[in-house]
């Protein structure tokens, strides 16, 4: 899972691994060292209608509702974006760069913009 964060927008993408594991256990986060401290990010499954998140405990957390989480694993939905308390929140599946990358992207979605090249 990779987290981006720009203004008061943040925005997560998930590989195909990441969302199976997700779907299946409602909660999924991936820790950041500073030495000292530690951020974590973390994607949780919820009861709410819509996608919220916080900022407690060097932890962003990021609540996806249930209904969502299933149609996004078994459709080909791309994400979900959203806003709450004026923050702007998308969440994603994550796809094959077009340009090579040095990162192991073998666990990322097909790129449907490699179909027009």
């Amino acid at each position: 899972m990779k987290i981006r964060i720009k203004g008061n927008s943040l925005r997560y993408r998930l590989t195909k691994s990441d969302i199976h594991n997700f779907t299946e256990n409602g909660y999924i986060e991936e820790h950041t060292n500073f030495g000292e401290r530690t951020l974590i990010y973390a994607l949780q499954k919820t009861n709410d209608a819509q996608l919220s998140a916080k900022f407690e405990n060097n932890v962003i957390a990021l609540y996806m509702p249930e209904e969502l989480v299933n149609e996004w694993a078994l459709t080909d939905r791309v994400g979900f974006d959203g806003e709450y308390n004026g923050l702007t929140l998308l969440i994603e599946k994550d796809f094959k760069c077009l340009d090579n990358v040095a990162e192991d992207q073998s666990d990322n979605y097909p790129n449907p913009l490699a179909l027009k090249f």
